[in-house]
């Protein structure tokens, strides 16, 4: 069968008739086809186009501009994609390798591990310049070397957990653009569905209106016969 939109043949499983679709759709089809009515056919993938700028018509009335992640959404329901995503597993294979670093050492930096190991350190350091080496060992009291080494890893330690952090709030940000992209197709979804339901039901109440309409022509004809028959001698 031939498509009324590009007069091309497709197979009929791969064509809908005008009754089937939405009035919103169908608006959009009639800005380029006036003449498509509701026993006209058109395939699926000229309909998906029409869907998609039916979608993003809707959109732009709400939102006004569209951005990259309404497209987005919008062609993931045209296409039939989906949009959930992993974001930690696709975040764990962008790493490099000093990013990996980063975030084990700030791991461990912010653990009671850290603290126990390092208080240990310290008085170790302490106990064995002062007791052992009786304040004359290779850093006595006041332990300058001991402050050396802690200023030195308080410099490193900062930017390293800064460098964590920074991974992290990209990863959340990815998550709440995540969640956005979801919510937001579902709500379309939704709408579009409550609008095939609509279009179902108001497609159904004018064929039993048909049915009672052909019903009623019957029983006024079998009338007319059974008057036909009594008025015969």
């Amino acid at each position: 069968m031939k498509s009324s939109i590009s007069e091309k043949d497709y197979p009929t499983e791969e064509l809908i008739k005008g009754r089937a679709i939405r009035q919103g759709v169908l608006t959009e089809i009639r800005k380029d086809h006036p003449q498509f009515g509701h026993n006209d056919y058109i395939a699926i993938a000229e309909l998906n186009r029409y869907r998609q700028s039916y979608v993003e018509n809707k959109l732009k009335e709400e939102l006004g501009t569209l951005s990259h992640l309404e497209h987005k959404v919008i062609k993931s329901i045209t296409q039939r994609e989906f949009l959930s995503d992993n974001i930690n597993e696709t975040h764990e294979q962008q790493q490099t390798f000093g990013q990996h670093l980063a975030d084990r050492i700030a791991a461990f930096g912010g653990s009671w591990s850290f603290i126990m190991l390092f208080s240990g350190f310290i008085a170790l350091w302490m106990a064995g310049n002062v007791v052992l080496l009786l304040n004359k060992g290779f850093d006595p009291y006041p332990f300058i070397l001991l402050n050396l080494i802690l200023s030195s890893l308080a410099a490193f330690q900062a930017p390293v957990i800064m460098m964590s952090q920074n991974r992290q709030e990209e990863k959340n940000r990815k998550h709440a653009e995540n969640d956005y992209l979801v919510n937001l197709k579902s709500e379309l979804e939704i709408r579009s569905l409550h609008e095939k339901l609509d279009h179902l039901m108001q497609v159904q109440q004018e064929r039993e209106l048909e049915f009672q309409e052909m019903q009623i022509e019957m029983m006024k004809e079998m009338m007319n016969e059974l008057s036909g028959l009594k008025g015969r001698p």
